[in-house]
């Protein structure tokens, strides 16, 4: 059910490293594989399941910086 998805929320922490001020919300989908590709996270994106900071995001590219919070299908990422 939608509702136990909810309540089974992984959280996770992404660490961006010190030589990047940021992570485009599509390249973090692909890159920790909560999608195949960047046309699937473009996709998904695009259909409003992404939250980034408690809002449907709708832009690809919205750059993620520290402290920013993306949830995407049961998954919340911390941006560090």
């Amino acid at each position: 059910s939608k509702f136990g998805q909810l309540c089974s929320m992984t959280k996770d922490i992404f660490e961006l490293g010190t030589e990047h001020e940021f992570i485009a919300l599509d390249k973090l989908l692909k890159l920790i594989s909560l999608v195949g590709s960047g046309g699937e996270a473009h996709a998904v994106i695009e259909d409003g399941m992404v939250i980034v900071n408690g809002e449907v995001e709708l832009q690809k590219r919205k750059k993620l910086r520290t402290g920013d919070v993306m949830v995407f299908e049961g998954t919340e990422i911390t941006i560090q």
